[in-house]
């Protein structure tokens, strides 16, 4: 599996100019409108976070996100499907993003090509390094036990505690 990361963080940081982003939070909504993707924000069973629909015959497409989630979820769940939308054309018609995933082999081991290159697409847009680095500047290396500092970054870019977690450790400035 070979996941298209540089790729992934030069289309996150060419929208990220296009739309004068110079500072977190990203507001990813507007992002998705400016690429023609309407966002519809409904309550929907609890355990669907969103959904991406495109009509590629009429150049059209939905970002559907459950407004019963909290409203960091929601923006998570629009910069993923905005990156299925990116990156993965001619794909499904239809793609529904299930916040609780059936357990198999292949969710288990993170092989679903397509989820982790969403997953890295949201965190590359929310979260960009760029934005990271200067705020890091002054901590240096976290730690799990500097819930304080992390919990103030996932504010600020508008992000939950845990993604901030998962993205800190990605790039090296978190220590488990």
């Amino acid at each position: 599996m070979i996941v298209r990361r540089k790729y992934i963080q030069e289309l996150a940081s060419k929208l990220l100019a296009e739309s004068k982003t110079s500072r977190p939070p990203v507001s990813v909504e507007l992002i998705a409108r400016d690429k023609g993707i309407a966002v519809s924000k409904r309550k929907v069973e609890s355990n669907v976070s969103g959904f991406l629909y495109r009509n590629a015959s009429k150049g059209k497409a939905i970002i559907g996100v459950n407004n019963a989630h909290h409203p960091n979820r929601q923006r998570f769940t629009i910069a993923h499907e905005l990156g299925h939308f990116l990156l993965h054309a001619g794909a499904l018609e239809v793609h529904v993003d299930d916040s609780v995933k059936h357990r198999d082999e292949r969710s288990a081991e993170g092989t679903d090509i397509q989820e982790v290159e969403s997953n890295l697409f949201a965190a590359e847009l929310l979260m960009p390094i760029k934005f990271l680095r200067e705020d890091l500047h002054q901590f240096g290396t976290l730690n799990l036990l500097d819930e304080q500092k992390i919990e103030s970054l996932a504010l600020r870019y508008r992000v939950s505690n845990h993604a901030m977690a998962i993205r800190l450790s990605s790039l090296g400035y978190l220590a488990i």
